[in-house]
């Protein structure tokens, strides 16, 4: 299966977990056809709601978090990229196209299965900068 079949698929559940305000029985086995224990992971991390949204004050700039097993990872759905270790090992090698972070990213949005946290602009620097940081 190729990456974009691989993006398309979550973008329909997505869409129809959007308009349902939940995903069915049918979407939870299709994703998990298509992604396996990295939905696996990915509903983990939404029932134990490892997902954030940080909002910056007075900027509104947003920043999209996924709680991991070691750290934190920074999301960045619009570039479709995560700063875990499976993202630079596999995404970009294309053996995969989405990490567990990204999956679990995408669908906490559509249901909106997330924490807000609201941080000042003073603060985002020093955040982005530990969130940027590579793993040891």
């Amino acid at each position: 299966m190729n990456g974009n079949s691989e993006i398309d698929v979550l973008d329909v559940v997505c869409k129809e977990a959007k308009k349902e305000g939940k995903l069915t029985g049918k979407n939870l086995t299709k994703l998990y056809e298509v992604f396996g224990q990295r939905f696996v992971k990915a509903f983990e991390a939404l029932k134990e709601s490892r997902v954030k949204k940080y909002v910056f004050k007075p900027s509104g700039r947003t920043v999209w978090i996924v709680v991991g097993k070691e750290r934190d990872y920074l999301v960045m759905p619009e570039a479709e990229f995560c700063s875990c270790d499976d993202f630079y090992f596999r995404v970009i090698d294309k053996k995969i196209h989405l990490c567990y972070h990204l999956i679990a990213q995408k669908l906490a949005k559509n249901l909106k299965w997330y924490s807000t946290i609201e941080e000042s602009d003073e603060l985002y620097d020093s955040l982005m900068k530990e969130w940027k940081k590579p793993t040891p």
